[in-house]
């Protein structure tokens, strides 16, 4: 099974540095070959089904179950922001000091340094064959350079282009040697290319009701002139279907009555309309170009003027409507997601509606084992 420990509940909220210091106590659970445990752990998450899969949470310092392979541990941090970095960490080979490029060369006494890999990529294949080469020239003008510190500086500051190259060495020479070889159009085996995947499609996704809040925009409407153009053409086209003018709900100040006209159903559909309006064009405007566009609810809506399915004014006039109607249904009602098949919950609910107990129906299936009932 798959074990989970917590890297901030173990060591503390460590902010930007949660990462550090995962790969640090995952290095020290390689050595020394125990996975630590999840301190200050009390129930599990009642929301996650543990019974699935083999995903397990560590109560207890437990020893690393034996394999044919080397241990391996992969460290994400979430960071500041939702950065997501990961690395996977494996258990260094048995007579190695664990470095990288700054053992004692082959042939001498003291363990035998890793390989480092140099990273080369380039647009086309007689491209990347001339960055071995300059890589070759550099390389032997300065014998002295440590492998390790090219490797770094490949890896992190150069293009990633489609055609890529990984030279192996564990030592200038060699590495030289192979990078000589493949320059001429030789393939050591020592040198591994291949070339990218094709580059994935780009999906919009407008979300629904449920994602407004006070002030959402108005520092991004005072600083971008794209931004702000685009709502306020949004904006001009809602407002002769609104009471209130559409700009004063969405900037108010959280806590004034205009502020609270924002979880009104008639002012929140057209405000979520016109932001995510605004925002699709300010990345177009960007140069951002999708493949794809999705939206929930009101979002479906702003999906299909973003498509051109809906021009401005026929799609604010739409939301509005929408918005109004949805707006005068009776309060006090109340909608709730059932773990459950449609089959199951429409038996059930017919049950209901033939008692006449409850004036109830299916609003929506959001999966084959998720019903929401309303």
């Amino acid at each position: 099974p798959l074990w989970l420990g917590s890297v901030k509940s173990n060591i503390g909220h460590t902010q930007a540095a949660a990462g550090v210091a995962g790969v640090m106590k995952m290095v020290l659970a390689l050595g020394h070959g125990e996975l630590p445990s999840t301190l200050h752990l009390g129930e599990p998450n009642p929301h996650v089904d543990w019974s699935a899969g083999t995903i397990r949470l560590l109560a207890e310092r437990t020893p690393w179950p034996e394999s044919d392979g080397p241990r391996r541990a992969g460290v994400s941090s979430f960071g500041i922001s939702g950065t997501n970095a990961h690395v996977v960490l494996e258990q260094a080979p048995e007579g190695t000091d664990g470095s990288a490029g700054r053992g004692t060369p082959a042939g001498t006494e003291g363990p035998r340094p890793l390989p480092v890999p140099l990273l080369l990529s380039a647009a086309t294949g007689p491209a990347l064959r001339a960055q071995a080469e300059r890589l070759h020239a550099h390389l032997a003008a300065h014998p002295d350079t440590d492998l390790a510190d090219v490797a770094y500086s490949l890896a992190s500051g150069r293009a990633a282009l489609e055609h890529r190259a990984a030279v192996l060495g564990t030592e200038p020479e060699s590495v030289l040697r192979s990078l000589r070889a493949y320059a001429e159009g030789r393939r050591p085996a020592s040198v591994l290319t291949g070339t990218a995947g094709l580059p994935g499609r780009t999906a919009f996704l407008f979300p629904g009701q449920g994602s407004q809040r006070a002030g959402a925009g108005a520092r991004l409407y005072r600083d971008d002139a794209v931004f702000a153009d685009a709502l306020d053409e949004v904006l001009t086209e809602l407002d002769p279907h609104l009471e209130v003018p559409l700009h004063d709900v969405l900037f108010a100040e959280n806590g004034t009555p205009e502020a609270e006209l924002l979880e009104r159903t008639r002012y929140t559909q057209p405000a979520l309309f016109a932001l995510e309006t605004a925002l699709f064009r300010l990345v177009r405007h960007w140069g951002v170009r999708p493949d794809l566009l999705m939206g929930h609810s009101i979002g479906e809506l702003a999906a299909a003027h973003a498509a051109g399915v809906l021009d401005l004014r026929d799609a604010c006039a739409l939301v509005a409507a929408r918005g109004r109607l949805m707006d005068a249904l009776p309060e006090g009602g109340a909608m709730v997601a059932i773990e459950a098949e449609e089959a199951e919950v429409r038996s059930a609910v017919g049950d209901e509606q033939s008692s006449g107990l409850v004036a109830a129906d299916i609003a929506a299936v959001n999966g084959p084992d998720s019903t929401v009932v309303s």
